[in-house]
């Protein structure tokens, strides 16, 4: 009973409210004790979060050719212009035009009728000097046993055999009137000189040809293979000699037989590569230019003569290169730049200089080592990172590539994550 009487003798609790300033020591004394006890999880969360993923390429060192582009031009091997060298009427046309062709095949008819006329005239000669021939020879025969008996003079006798002489002559000269007729009736008879393609008639049939000069009928063509004369500048032809002198680049591997490779007016590249003939001697005075001239076959007659083109052409090979992807190398004005991701995974910025490009990649020159990881994609996912933000690095993938299958290893922080959350 003394026990229950002094408690409810207690002294009455306060029936007046907490003040403000007694409220809000409460809470900051609520929130940092929620606080200690919260931040151990927070941070566990977070370090358990994956790594964003960028790809990136190793750099390797070793032998790229150096590819120059050049504007060229398409030339066909042979030309035959097609030309009547007999005058008359053209009769006919034998081809269809814009067709392959045979050396040899007719292609042309001119009216034969007079130049027939005179092969047969030419022919009448011969034979009337054989028979005036054969009178003379008889005559010197006869005259022969005479002379020897004094019957006849000396003089007669030299003059029968002068006769001989002048109507073997006449027929020699009979004889050669006969095949120039022939070559002329011949003529009437225009033909390829060579198998190609034939482009479109120049006359048709009733035009008068070949009257003062040898009027031109067709062109044949033939374009398998072509030629392909492109030009390039002889400071860059001194520039790439001195490389290859001092040490920087090395020959590429037969020079005579260079490969060459077209790339046709769409951006397409031509499948058949060609070789290079020849490098001119001299330099054209008025645009500093030395030409090169290279043979590419054409079986299916795609590049046509007069096509512009350009050609690249491997004349020089740079030992011990890196090559890059175009996509991981920012060009500007103040220069290049690519980003190197370190064992960490820290990215760093890293000034380059590349000398040219071959097959979508750049050569670099200078800035970068054997064994450095160069970032190609995940741009954007870095710039949504703080700065210094560690990133994971895969290897890259082309386009148009399979992807490699993920490992375990970058799912094992998720897979403790939630292990550790359960």
């Amino acid at each position: 009973m003394h026990r229950k009487r002094a408690f409810f003798n207690s002294p009455p609790l306060p029936t007046q409210p907490l003040s403000l300033l007694g409220i809000a020591g409460l809470l900051l004394a609520l929130t940092a004790c929620g606080g200690k006890g919260d931040a151990p999880a927070a941070n566990g969360a977070a370090g358990q979060k994956p790594q964003v993923q960028v790809g990136v390429v190793t750099a390797t060192t070793g032998d790229v050719g150096v590819l120059t582009e050049l504007p060229g031009r398409i030339e066909a091997v042979r030309t035959a212009q097609i030309r009547a060298r007999s005058a008359g009427i053209l009769q006919e046309r034998t081809f269809r035009e814009g067709s392959d062709v045979r050396a040899g095949q007719l292609l042309f008819k001119i009216d034969a009728a007079p130049y027939a006329a005179a092969l047969e005239s030419a022919r009448a000669q011969v034979a009337r000097a054989e028979a005036q021939l054969a009178q003379s020879l008889a005559q010197v025969e006869r005259f022969r046993p005479l002379v020897a008996a004094n019957a006849i003079s000396k003089q007669d006798f030299v003059n029968a055999e002068a006769a001989y002489k002048a109507a073997q002559a006449d027929v020699a000269a009979g004889k050669a009137a006969v095949r120039q007729a022939e070559i002329n009736l011949g003529y009437t008879q225009v033909t390829s000189p060579i198998a190609g393609r034939i482009g479109r008639a120049l006359v048709t049939e009733g035009a008068l040809v070949g009257q003062g000069e040898a009027t031109q009928l067709a062109v044949v063509q033939q374009i398998h293979p072509v030629y392909v004369n492109f030009t390039q500048s002889s400071t860059d032809l001194l520039r790439l000699r001195r490389a290859v002198e001092g040490g920087q680049l090395k020959k590429a591997p037969g020079q005579e037989g260079v490969n060459v490779r077209i790339v046709q007016a769409d951006g397409s590249e031509y499948p058949l590569p060609g070789k290079l003939l020849f490098t001119d001697l001299s330099v054209d005075p008025s645009t500093g230019q030395v030409l090169l001239r290279a043979e590419v076959p054409n079986p299916k007659g795609e590049l046509l003569p007069g096509l512009y083109v350009r050609v690249r052409i491997e004349q020089a090979q740079a030992t011990n290169a890196i090559t890059l992807p175009q996509q991981a190398v920012t060009r500007t004005q103040q220069g290049d730049t690519v980003n190197v991701v370190d064992k960490d995974g820290k990215v760093t910025p890293r000034t380059i200089k590349v000398s040219l490009a071959q097959d979508n990649r750049w050569v670099v020159q200078e800035g970068l080592q054997a064994g450095e990881q160069v970032m190609v994609d995940g741009f954007q996912k870095l710039m949504m990172l703080p700065p210094g933000t560690p990133v994971q690095a895969v290897p890259w993938q082309p386009p148009g590539t399979t992807p490699a299958p993920a490992t375990d290893k970058a799912s094992a922080p998720a897979a403790s994550s939630a292990a550790s959350a359960s």
